[in-house]
């Protein structure tokens, strides 16, 4: 067709005078320019793209896709179909147009190693990120296996362990629990929310099916009946409780059912109290996840030959699993392991020689750890590890006290347009979605501090960090230090260059324990400012969506964080979904004791402005925002905020005009310092 031909030519016309970040992946035809009354682009006006091919950039079908001419770039390219799950994939293709994040570039690492046997210590994170394609890492490859010649082909196996100390990360948890929260239980369940839905009426879902599912799931995945103790030394150990043998100690789980009414609220009020059970867990028996079915369809009075055992449409299933056990990518595996032991149920639950998480806790307990000692001791040298961030808190919260756990939550959800600019500017200048929202939150907490520039906060890491542990049900996140040194002359794009960079030389020692950090410094973990300040950003990959269960569909919720504890006194949390009909993109701003709602709700209305002045390309923001800006330039005051001082300032000038002629400039001078930017 003719548009298609127009889009090949713009494509090749943009390759051949930008880099190949910067090229679009999407060409959307008009007639032409809607306006607006001032004669400029009415951007609410223009059609919004599909965002679904916009996220996984499926680009113009007529591109040519260009075929592996080796082996080694034949290898990378079957490693590139398996993590993106897509048949093929042209070897110029970048990373990053079809949803390629740092931690897909970890996975890659990893399975590189595998695959070709490669010492990953030779190959960089760093390289393979500014050399985003197959062709360019197939190149990386060849160097390194041309420099190696002790190549270190040892993979992780079966230890056959039923006992052996934590992992680091179940560790910080069970220690932080016991510091932070100490008669609050729940600090660390994971909740998920499921509502059934299927196409046929007749469809429904065995209670007793899914019961068996659920036994099986558990036998399988050791760390789902896993009992956690001290022993004489004092150290932390796990136990895998063997349920094969004695029914007796089937106490590693819940399974129960209840009958709710037809009505949100009243069901909202049902999982709270469920959430908010003393005895939800038991870690000294391996009591770690409970299954909750909620029955909404259940008539009050009762019908002849009605099924107690029958699940249909809109009726609820919430999981509850210990987060010293779990993590965000285990909730995918466990769904997805729970369907296929429903779908089938002679599904054999164990294997003998697979690895487990106890033997991923021995392994990891014995890594060389020096050269990561050195990096993060120059990271934080010369920082003071117990200083707060200086934000404007309604009230002060000191190290000996306990957090309440209560939350005070506001939500920014981006529309279309802040959507498209947010994607389009991580594109542009060639970031992960993590890298372009630290950014913005870092300039967004040296404004709401009033111009600190040495700022060090938490952020998550998956640390999935080896092939062996891709599809392993457990705990494996770390929390790490981001210290950044901002100077307020900086424009935005600086910071996002540095940002960039220091996150990737993080991720190169993501494995390295934060109690370890801690310990190296001489400090404990109840002292520690930066563990009070967290960043988050989380992908959902566009295949992490539905399994079926015999025609019925588990449609995962959202859990209301009125029912989570909150483990940080201040955080931002990103997520981004490109299948979700609404919110694909939002950041919820959570509290814990230091502001009221009221508070949190005003910095998230202004975190949301900030965004768009820096992201959003419209007529209106260019005239109040300009790239060019130092980061020292920027404002954080809303538009009402500065037309209210705007209107004061000039009609206290009106008043005594006869006092001098310059009291507009001197008006307009005082709105400038004020709001730390010219209007």
């Amino acid at each position: 067709s003719s548009s298609a031909t127009n889009k090949k030519q713009l494509r090749e016309y943009c390759q051949s005078h930008l880099p190949p970040h910067m090229i679009p992946s999407l060409f959307i035809f008009l007639d032409k320019l809607p306006l607006n009354a001032n004669g400029k682009i009415d951007r609410k006006l223009l059609p919004s793209p599909d965002l679904s091919d916009f996220s996984s950039a499926d680009v113009d079908v007529d591109v040519e896709y260009k075929l592996p001419r080796n082996e080694i770039e034949s290898t990378v390219h079957e490693i590139w179909c398996e993590t993106f799950q897509r048949k093929q994939i042209s070897i110029d293709t970048n990373l990053f147009d079809i949803g390629g994040h740092s931690l897909i570039l970890m996975q890659l690492i990893y399975r590189y190693k595998r695959r070709l046997h490669l010492d990953t210590n030779y190959l960089c994170i760093v390289d393979l990120f500014q050399h985003p394609t197959i062709v360019e890492h197939a190149q990386l490859i060849r160097v390194v296996t041309k420099n190696t010649s002790d190549i270190d082909s040892c993979s992780w196996f079966s230890l056959y362990l039923d006992e052996a100390r934590v992992s680091f990360s179940q560790e910080r948890v069970f220690l932080d629990e016991h510091i932070s929260l100490r008669d609050n239980h729940i600090m660390y369940a994971m909740p998920s929310l499921y509502r059934l839905a299927s196409v046929n009426t007749n469809d429904f879902l065995s209670i007793t099916r899914l019961h068996d599912a659920l036994r099986r799931v558990i036998i399988k995945h050791s760390s789902l009946r896993t009992a956690l103790y001290h022993d004489a030394d004092g150290n932390i150990i796990q136990r895998s409780i063997d349920v094969r043998t004695n029914d007796a100690q089937w106490d590693t789980y819940k399974f129960s059912v209840r009958d709710v009414p037809h009505d949100d609220q009243q069901t909202n009020e049902v999982i709270s109290e469920i959430l908010n059970q003393s005895d939800l867990f038991d870690l000294s028996k391996g009591h770690v996840i409970n299954c909750h079915v909620l029955r909404r369809h259940r008539p009050q009075n009762r019908i002849p030959n009605y099924d107690d055992d029958i699940l249909k449409n809109d009726d609820l299933i919430l999981f509850s699993v210990h987060h010293a056990f779990f993590d965000g990518a285990s909730t995918l595996l466990f769904i997805r392991e729970l369907s296929l032991a429903y779908e089938n149920t002679t599904l054999s639950s164990t294997d003998e020689n697979k690895l487990t998480y106890i033997d991923y806790s021995v392994h990891e307990r014995l890594l060389d750890m020096t050269v990561s000692r050195n990096f993060w001791r120059s990271q934080l040298e010369g920082y003071n590890l117990e200083q707060r961030l200086s934000l404007p808190v309604d009230r002060h919260r000191t190290s000996v006290d306990e957090r309440s756990g209560l939350a005070c939550t506001a939500e920014i959800v981006f529309d279309d347009e802040m959507l498209i600019s947010f994607l389009d500017y991580a594109s542009v200048h060639h970031l992960t979605l993590f890298q372009l929202g630290l950014s913005l939150f870092y300039v967004f907490l040296f404004k709401l501090t009033h111009g600190q520039t040495d700022l060090c906060i938490s952020s998550l890491n998956a640390n999935r960090y080896r092939s062996e542990l891709e599809n392993m049900i457990g705990m494996f996140v770390s929390t790490l230090p981001f210290r950044v040194q901002l100077d307020g002359a900086w424009l935005f794009d600086e910071v996002l260059q540095y940002v960039k960079e220091k996150s990737l030389s993080i991720y190169e020692h993501s494995f390295y324990p934060l109690q370890t950090i801690v310990t190296d410094f001489h400090l404990n973990l109840s002292n520690i400012g930066f563990l009070e300040t967290m960043f988050e950003f989380v992908s959902v990959a566009a295949s992490d969506q539905r399994f079926s269960f015999g025609g019925v569909t588990f449609q995962e919720l959202v859990v209301e964080p009125s029912y989570e504890v909150v483990k940080f006194d201040f955080s931002a949390s990103f997520v981004y979904n490109p299948l979700w009909t609404e919110k694909k993109l939002s950041c919820s701003l959570l509290s814990s004791n230091i502001f009221d709602r009221a508070s949190i709700n005003k910095i998230a209305q202004r975190f949301k402005h900030f965004i768009r002045q820096l992201l959003v390309r419209s007529s209106i923001m260019r005239e109040t925002s300009s790239p060019n800006k130092s980061i020292d330039e920027l404002c954080l005051m809303l538009p009402e905020e500065i037309a209210e001082l705007q209107e004061t300032i000039f009609t206290y000038s009106g008043k005594i005009t006869k006092e001098g002629k310059y009291t507009y400039s001197y008006g307009n001078l005082l709105l400038s310092f004020v709001t730390g930017s010219s209007i």
